[in-house]
């Protein structure tokens, strides 16, 4: 008579769990459920390409008065002279690198960890899930308590770090009204493209979660604190519009940055409008 021990199958996982409702479908949805986040990794897909190509570029990131949000600050010693704008010199040449390699992190980091973002690229890269009531292809499940998702919880961190961030490039907006002589008071269309870019910037900065929860997230007591409840209430409305301010102020830093790219690399010049 054989001995041994009997093979031990493995109970099934993902959309065959024997929890799962006795369906043989993989979901019930009958409308274009996948054009969503084929459209959101479309698109993010294609800033990462732009973005990466302009950091390496190192070069069109600054015409007077304006310089790309890209490269500002501009930390390293080999950045264009930016006849005393806005030039933070703080780093050595950095064996040549590109001057946006130093700065880049800190805005790139605040939206890898924002929380839309991360619904944003969850559904549309790696299909966790794909879309609402639709099981994603994945056997396993850890969320984010294992390396390298773990790490999405510096969130917090990276919003202190966006902010002075936001800081400096509202200061290059207001370099953005200073004429080619030198005198204020002077705009153009890059003008109108740096305000906008800023608005939406500081309307997606702000409305993050973790802005709400440092403003009124702790607090027991609203009615003891009326300025900070008043803030809590202005910072809700702006999160509820949190998906549309993050896709809007990424088109527009890039438009931003664009823009910069045609002025300085001679396609046309900047009108004036006085």
């Amino acid at each position: 008579m054989a001995t041994g021990t009997t093979p031990v199958t493995p109970p099934p996982r993902g959309v065959f769990t024997p929890g799962r409702a006795a369906i043989p479908a993989r979901h019930l949805r009958t409308d274009k459920w996948w054009l969503s986040p084929l459209v959101t990794a479309t698109v993010l897909g294609l800033f990462v390409v732009y973005a990466t190509w302009r950091a390496f570029a190192n070069g069109d990131y600054y015409t007077a008065p304006y310089v790309s949000p890209f490269y500002s600050p501009c930390l390293a010693s080999n950045c264009t002279d930016m006849d005393g704008g806005a030039d933070w010199h703080l780093f050595g040449s950095w064996w040549g690198l590109s001057p946006a390699l130093l700065v880049l992190i800190f805005p790139l980091g605040f939206r890898l960890t924002c929380y839309y973002y991360r619904k944003a690229y969850y559904r549309g890269f790696w299909m966790s899930p794909p879309a609402c009531a639709v099981a994603e292809p994945h056997e396993k499940y850890s969320g984010e308590t294992r390396f390298p998702l773990i790490l999405q919880n510096i969130h917090r961190y990276f919003f202190y770090l966006a902010l002075p961030v936001a800081g400096i490039l509202t200061y290059d907006v207001v370099l953005a009204f200073r004429g080619t002589d030198g005198s204020w008071g002077h705009a153009g269309l890059g003008t109108l493209v740096f305000v906008v870019n800023i608005a939406l910037i500081w309307a997606y900065t702000l409305s993050c979660h973790s802005c709400r929860h440092i403003i009124g997230g702790k607090l027991r007591h609203f009615s003891a604190h009326p300025v900070r409840y008043r803030l809590w209430g202005w910072v809700g409305a702006l999160n509820g519009r949190h998906m549309l301010l993050a896709w809007s102020s990424l088109i527009s830093v890039a438009v931003a940055d664009f823009y910069v790219y045609l002025v300085a690399s001679g396609v046309f010049d900047d009108p004036r409008f006085f």
